[in-house]
């Protein structure tokens, strides 16, 4: 008998372990983009050169990228309740330190302790939601966990933009305290053991060494593009290149190992390909454009950040409004026709900037991000819902660690790729406003091509059949890769 969607719902313990978790994670969802605007003050502050301040930034995500790819193994090997209180532990003592920092080198040092708990912390998070809805109604989980994920982006520069206005940037560090005490006190109390010692892995020793540091300079070449001017660069082509080398090292590795750092042999399920490669283009819809919009605000329009950041507001609100009916959706019909509905609506509602200029209406534009908004919320979160189908439980930590992985990539690329872009379209058009209104134009076209480069993946992605399998067919879904 065909399992309905309807039937699967998630009940009050999936909800309860949603909101403990929930109440952790935004504090260091926030963080990834509220610290931006208060890069420039800190330096000040400080007396550090830009080349110097940029590394509160580069700290960070490093340290991030680099401790993701253990945290399925940790999750294994401790349970996902010790190692989310760790990492939650470690998060908040960095956020404190940062907050009391006397000089730069200690604040890119504290920056590091903050990444390393941040970067545990997604992974587990998404891992512990998809454990707790065992399977079913994915869809709907998936709404829950990519939230934080959706709004973090779209919110964090207007409250980093109202704490820089009235507060000292301290207090950029200072608000993830509350939720991460909260946080700590009711997972302490209330999240389930979970697992720990189920697993008896070997850490892969040789996969941590090849993959961490090949993540983690392939992720500081991408945000130096920008900075020194291009790719064509030592500095960008040196860290790139050593990065390509050691995923590709890493590649072979897996391959051949009994007990990899991350199952390599996940690709070898077209679902998971199709949903990684679609995450991987997510980076440039979401995070590409989130370096794209707030420029166009305050470089062509001359808006503050403050303002720029509230300008963004709408994009968030379309991604709120589309959550829940999209993770409906999902366990309904699919992942493809919800998928490519929401492709289309990003591509609609980047059109209006490709045509922006100095006095276009910001209300206009505002509709138009809304509409952008609801399309990024379509298409991440059945892709990430889709990335799990068929999956034995002991594989959904490869599975979270590998999607964390190629969304941050994906963002760390996509970003590099279109600062190129404008830069190069800034330098062609330079001397006026009419050619910097055309300079950002043509990057957005870009942004619109790059979007629609995700149809290719979606289409691969499975029909409702697969989504509606009886229980057997479900058994033999959890016997392949």
């Amino acid at each position: 008998m065909t399992v309905r969607p309807d039937d699967e719902r998630l009940g009050p313990a999936f909800v309860k372990l949603a909101a403990i978790l929930l109440v952790g994670i935004m504090a260091p969802v926030f963080d990834l983009t509220i610290v931006n605007v208060a890069v420039a003050t800190i330096g000040r502050d400080l007396h550090a050169s830009v080349a110097t301040v940029q590394w509160v930034m580069s700290a960070f995500l490093l340290a991030f990228a680099m401790v993701i790819p253990i945290s399925g193994w940790a999750m294994g090997r401790f349970g996902g309740k010790r190692v989310w209180l760790v990492a939650l532990g470690l998060f908040v003592v960095g956020s404190v330190a940062c907050s009391v920092a006397s000089n730069m080198d200690s604040l890119i040092a504290f920056r590091i302790v903050q990444g390393a708990g941040a970067g545990l912390m997604l992974p587990i998070f998404q891992n512990l939601i998809v454990e707790a809805a065992g399977g079913r109604a994915l869809g709907r989980a998936m709404a829950l966990a990519t939230l934080p994920a959706l709004i973090g982006p779209m919110l964090g520069p207007v409250v980093g933009g109202l704490i820089i206005t009235h507060l000292s940037w301290r207090w950029i560090f200072w608000v993830n305290v509350p939720f991460g005490v909260a946080g700590l006190w009711w997972a302490w109390r209330a999240l389930p053991a979970g697992r720990g010692g189920v697993v008896a892995q070997r850490l892969d020793i040789l996969g941590v060494a090849l993959l961490s540091p090949g993540v983690a300079a392939l992720i500081y070449g991408f945000t130096e593009v920008a900075r020194k001017g291009g790719f064509a660069q030592g500095a960008v082509l040196a860290p790139i290149t050593l990065g390509v080398v050691l995923l590709v090292a890493f590649v072979l590795h897996a391959l051949r190992s009994r007990e990899p750092l991350i199952d390599l042999r996940l690709f070898g399920k077209r679902s998971f390909a199709a949903a990684s490669s679609l995450l991987f283009l997510s980076g440039f819809a979401l995070y590409g454009a989130l370096l794209l919009m707030p420029l166009y605000y305050q470089q062509l329009r001359g808006q503050s950040a403050l303002v720029a950041g509230v300008l963004l507001v709408p994009q968030g609100a379309g991604a709120l409004l589309t959550r829940g009916l999209s993770g409906r959706l999902t366990d309904r019909i699919g992942a493809r026709p919800v998928v490519l509905v929401g492709l289309a609506l990003i591509i609609a509602g980047t059109l209006a900037y490709t045509q922006a200029g100095l006095h276009t209406s910001e209300l206009l534009l505002a509709c138009t991000l809304i509409v952008r908004g609801a399309g990024v919320g379509m298409m991440t979160i059945p892709a990430t819902a889709t990335a799990y189908l068929g999956l034995r439980p002991d594989r959904i930590p490869h599975a979270s660690s590998t999607t964390r992985l190629v969304q941050q990539i994906g963002g760390s690329f996509g970003t590099a790729v279109l600062a190129v872009i404008l830069q190069t379209q800034m330098a062609a058009h330079a001397g006026s406003s009419a050619g910097l209104a055309l300079a950002f134009a043509h990057t957005f076209w870009w942004s619109v091509a790059l979007a629609a480069l995700a149809v290719v993946p979606a289409l691969l992605l499975p029909s409702h059949m697969a989504l509606r399998r009886t229980p057997r067919e479900k058994v033999a879904g959890e016997a392949t890769p």
